[in-house]
């Protein structure tokens, strides 16, 4: 069901750079979302819908994420296929697990092609979105981030590094709470970090100085705001390296 989400606010403190299209991004998007449980818990998207509503944009969405899916699982299920035939949609993104080992990887490449080959062929922009490992396994981030980045050029689509962004905020605070009590889905807190990149991506937005997520302290929110800047290329100023004021 498509909604319509309204919420936190991403005000612009710093301007995006010096292209043409960055600085008119779009006003409204509609994006449908195939993963898992990863986008399903706190519902990414969603919270992607919030910081975009708060700073005068649309996001109208769809999202299909059983637990466990792989894109290879959406593939063969026939319910994002259809979804992605007739739903008008300008984006989808497209996210699986951490896929660090070599057939992981192989499968990762091998589908967002697919998917991204069947997305261009409907006019849609297809980007690939980075997650992370399990907590136990988090010295594996690093070859996450790199399955995710070589799987996306291969398939030639945009990359959303929400992975790298956990990646950026823990080197500059290791304490962040980005994971869940499990341990690998994540908290609150990072699914606000990587709606961040996703928006920041998507729209074409900048990320730094604006109102936090529920809950999330100025302090941490300049801290994750900092880590999605950066893990989108952004320039930013030296004195504010890891979201300082």
């Amino acid at each position: 069901m498509l909604r319509l989400l309204g919420g936190l606010a991403i005000a612009a403190a710093l301007g995006l750079g010096g292209s043409t299209a960055e600085a008119q991004p779009p006003s409204s998007l509609r994006v449908l979302f195939l993963g898992n449980s990863l986008t399903a818990t706190n519902d990414l998207p969603a919270a992607v819908a919030q910081i975009a509503q708060r700073a005068g944009r649309r996001l109208e969405y769809r999202t299909i994420a059983p637990g466990g899916y792989a894109l290879e699982d959406h593939w063969n299920q026939g319910e994002a296929r259809a979804a992605l035939a007739g739903g008008r949609w300008d984006v989808v993104v497209m996210q699986q697990g951490p896929s660090a080992l070599p057939e992981s990887q192989a499968n990762l490449r091998e589908w967002a092609t697919h998917w991204a080959a069947e997305a261009r062929a409907r006019g849609v922009r297809p980007a690939l979105l980075t997650v992370w490992p399990e907590s136990y396994r988090r010295s594996a981030l690093t070859e996450v981030i790199a399955s995710y980045r070589r799987a996306a050029a291969g398939a030639k689509a945009d990359l959303l590094p929400g992975g790298d962004a956990w990646r950026r905020a823990w080197h500059c605070a290791p304490g962040t709470a980005l994971y869940g009590p499990d341990g690998f889905h994540p908290s609150e807190l990072g699914t606000y970090t990587a709606a961040l990149v996703v928006y920041g991506r998507l729209f074409r937005a900048p990320l730094l100085g604006g109102t936090p997520s529920a809950g999330v302290r100025p302090r941490t929110a300049r801290l994750v705001q900092w880590a999605a800047a950066t893990s989108l290329g952004r320039r930013i100023p030296r004195a504010r390296r890891c979201g300082r004021v």
